[in-house]
This record gives C-alpha cells, structure tokens and sequence, in this order.
C-alpha cells in the first residue's frame, strides 16, 4: 500500500490539474501521463485514474454544525481565568435556567482549541504578557555602526553595600544595534536619574577607554517611555548633536531587543555568579541558603561590572556576528565614525536651569540658600551669568557669560558641610524614617480588624471580644485626657496653703548666714 505523505498529495494535486488543463485544451498525451507517473513515483494506469476522477469530481462534503466559541463566551471564559470546567458548569446551570443546550465538556474544550489560539488562550488566562510568549518577532535588517544605539536601565539582582546599607544597583548603557557593543555604562547605587543617563551618554560618544575605541555621535537612539530618558536634560543633550530619539511605546521591550538581550546575558553570565545574588537557590522555606553571605561593596561591584563589559566587547564571540567578538565586528565595519569636539562635550551633557544670574560678593545664587563662589569671580561682581550642573551633584557648578555664552569657569559650594555632619543628617532622617513606619505600622495594627471562621451563612462575627469595664475604663481614660486637656488652673487661683502645712525648702532660696553677725 503506497503511503502519500502530506507533500505528496499537494503535489499530485498540482500534478492532476495541470493533466486536467491539457485534457480541455485537447493536448493530453500518453507521454504526459508517463512522467508524471514516474515523477511521483506511481504506475501510469494510477495517473490515468486520477484524471477520470477529475473529470467528475466528488460533491464537497457538507458542513456539519459544530459549536463555536463566540464573543459572548470568550468574555465568560476571561472571567472564569480561562477556565473551561468552569465555564462548562455556567453553561450547565444557564441550561436548567431555561436557557440554551449545554455542550459537553469535551465539546466545549474541543470548541476553545478550534476557535482561540492558544496565545489567545494564554491572555485569557494570565494576560497580556503571557499572550505575548506566542508571538513572533520580525528581525531588523542588518545595518552599520552608529546607525541606531538603544539604552536602557536594568536593576541588578544583587545586594551590594553602600554606605552602610544593603541596596540593589542599578546599570545605565548604551549599546550599538548593529554589533551589540556596549558603548558606556553608568552604575548607581539606587534608582537612577538623569545623572546616570547623561554619564552613560559621555562614556558612550566619547571613543577611550575603557570602552573604546567604539562610540562617535549615533543617527538615532532608541529609548522607552521612561521618564529619565524622556528629560528636557536628556532631550537637549542629544538635540544638541543632532541626534534623532525614537520614542517607543511602554512595555516594548522587543522593539529594542538588543540591549534587553544584553540585559538578560548579564543576569547570567555575571550578577547570577556575584555574592548576595537575589534569586539564586533557597530552601523549601524561601529562606536563602546562605543568608550570611557577605556583600561586596559598591565599588567592587561597579569594578565587575566594568570588568564583565570588557569580556563582553573584546573576548566573547557572537554566532550572529559570524563568531567574531562585537569589537572585532565592530572594527570591521568601514563606516565612517563622526566624533563630538571632547572640549564641549561635557557642556552639552550638563542641566541648564535657563535664568539668568547674577553675580554677588557672596558669589552666585543656586538653589535655597546656596552660593556658589570661585577665585576667578575677584573683579567680577554684577556680571550676568547662567550656569550649568550636573543633576543631584551640586556640590560644584559650571558658570557662562549670561550675554556671549562664554565660559568663566566651575564654582564650588561655599561652606559645604563635612562628611560627619551629612553622615549624622543622615543617620536623623534615617531615624525620623523608622520612627514615622513604626508609627504608622502601629496604628494599622489597632485598625485591624479579625473575624472567625464561618462553616454556614451567617453574619461575620468579631473576634475582638471586649467586656462592659475594659470599655468603661478606656472610655474614662479617654474622658480624664479630655479633661486635662482643656483645663485652665489659671482661671482661679489657688488658695494660701495653711500655716500648719510643712513647706519644701527651695534650694536657691536658702538662708545666707547674716554678714553683719559675723562681723561682730
């Protein structure tokens, strides 16, 4: 018995039109009939019976009426978390409710996998993310260096110590599409801000180590919808460069999938093999295996991070880039690189709080109560000026002629606090910080409410039981409070005590021996 596999019978039915043409025109001969015989590997008399059942084809089957999932259900179905029993007992209990036949369960599930795809299926019963699993990805042509640059900022998961605490950084990069080079990195020990943006920019456009000799100015850059990347700042010193931002739409992380990917080869090459990793192995508990384990500081951990983003550059090899290192890929690009002048680079990366200022013979007025002052301010005093600064690093500010745009120099913060003063208002707000949670924890805990257990339909029951005198005294508590509140003992004085009363004796008002006794 011959086996036809799927592509044969696609084949012979191609094979049985084009004799079936030839047949109506008149031009089917037996030669035809021979090689398409031999081509599909079956006798002549097999392809001369194809053509007289082509000649009269069978009627087409008819459609038999199935039940089908429609809008109505697939909404039923998302209620039920994309469970199809319970959707089943729904339709069941609709039915002795006077409503429609139920189908049977295996009719039902057989309905869902014909008529939802299961990304379909998968939304309905997690969301959008789990439908996403099922999607395909289209993949960008291949361009050149500094075509499009994508950033990003990924949170690593690892607890490292900074300044006395434990905190999980946070990395800034921009990455090179093309050759998935790692162009700058900025590393901060909490969320990060424009500061970190505008670093990783520098470090990305500037071509020395220990990134380059990668960079140059980009054509465009793509970035998320965050609100860092989304600055005025940010704006500005890309603008400034005639650099295009391609704004993408949130949660598309696959329209920049070459820095997440870099995101995910970090997590696995590097942060899963650093102490205090967040997700390594725990016990059936939850608890870590090894909740002891020293942290490293901030500046080893941004020492690996540096150290894994040289590995990455110039030792490991990429199948898609032909098993060459991204630098080596890099390198082999003839196009063109256009530099930024490195004399004005750090200017374009600065805050421009766009007022114009004025300088004192306190120096130059920035943020509450703050001067600014430097040497080369002597003979300068009312000049116009606008300065420039680097978000959350205000200890020192950059100063233009407000008229030419000229450059006078950087200030500093006059009598800037010590690093024990700003240790104690930290260790304060710290302090206030905890006592504040307590506080509020504390009165959450007053606030909560707890009920027993019910095995019947019956009214909650409180299980914060409390008799008629613990309720009378807190009640007189609260009254006695009130009381000593609002009183006022100077509204009428108080009477002499009697003379009969013993008195305490005031210490500053004892006795002095009289002078003039001893004199005699």
């Amino acid at each position: 018995m011959l086996v036809v596999d799927p592509s044969g019978r696609a084949l012979r039915r191609t094979a049985v039109d084009r004799l079936a043409t030839l047949n109506q025109a008149g031009d089917l001969t037996s030669e035809h009939v021979r090689l398409i015989a031999q081509a599909l590997g079956v006798t002549e008399r097999t392809v001369w019976r194809w053509v007289r059942a082509h000649r009269t084809p069978p009627p087409p089957p008819k459609k038999r009426d199935r039940f089908r999932i429609d809008t109505e259900l697939r909404v039923r179905l998302a209620y039920w978390r994309g469970n199809a029993s319970a959707l089943h007992r729904e339709l069941l209990e609709q039915e002795k409710q006077g409503g429609a036949p139920a189908p049977s369960l295996a009719t039902l599930h057989r309905a869902i996998r014909q008529d939802i795809s299961p990304g379909d299926r998968a939304g309905l019963r997690e969301g959008e993310r789990a439908r996403r699993r099922f999607d395909v990805f289209l993949q960008r042509p291949p361009s050149h260096r500094n075509a499009v640059w994508e950033a990003d900022h990924v949170e690593a998961p690892v607890q490292v110590e900074a300044d006395g605490r434990l905190v999980k950084p946070w990395v800034t990069w921009f990455v090179d599409a093309a050759h998935d080079v790692i162009l700058g990195v900025a590393v901060t020990p909490r969320t990060p801000n424009r500061e970190s943006v505008l670093a990783a920019l520098r470090a990305a456009v500037m071509r020395r180590e220990p990134y380059g000799p990668a960079g140059g100015l980009p054509a465009a850059v793509r970035i998320d919808r965050g609100k860092d990347f989304l600055s005025h700042t940010v704006a500005d010193a890309l603008g400034a460069f005639a650099v295009r931002v391609d704004d993408l739409p949130a949660y598309g992380a696959h329209l920049k999938g070459t820095v997440e990917t870099i995101n995910g080869a970090a997590e696995k090459m590097l942060f899963a093999g650093l102490p205090r990793y967040t997700h390594r192995q725990t016990h059936v508990s939850g608890a870590p295996v090894d909740p002891d384990q020293p942290p490293l500081s901030f500046e080893m951990f941004t020492a690996e991070v540096l150290g894994w983003v040289r590995w990455w550059n110039t030792e490991h090899t990429l199948t898609e880039r032909g098993e060459r290192t991204p630098m080596q890929s890099w390198d082999d690009d003839p196009t063109p690189i256009h530099d930024a002048d490195e004399t004005r680079l750090w200017m374009f990366t600065l805050e421009d709080d766009r007022r114009r200022r004025t300088i004192t013979t306190k120096g130059v007025a920035f943020g509450r109560g703050r001067h600014y002052v430097a040497d080369w301010m002597v003979g300068l005093v009312g000049t116009g000026v606008r300065i420039r600064y680097m978000p959350h690093h205000t200890g020192e500010i950059e100063v233009f002629d407000a008229d030419t745009g000229a450059h006078l120099g950087t200030a500093v913060l006059a009598d800037a606090a010590s690093a024990e003063d700003r240790a104690r208002v930290l260790q304060a707000r710290a302090g206030k910080a905890r006592r504040l949670r307590s506080d509020l924890a504390a009165a959450e805990r007053e606030r909560r409410v707890r009920y027993a257990a019910s095995t019947v339909p019956e009214p909650a029951q409180r299980l914060d039981a409390m008799t008629t005198a613990e309720a009378a005294a807190v009640l007189a508590a609260d009254r006695d409070a009130d009381l000593a509140r609002w009183v006022r003992p100077d509204l009428i004085p108080f009477d002499p005590p009697p003379a009969t009363w013993r008195l305490p004796v005031d210490p500053n008002k004892q006795a002095q021996p009289d002078r003039n006794e001893d004199c005699r």
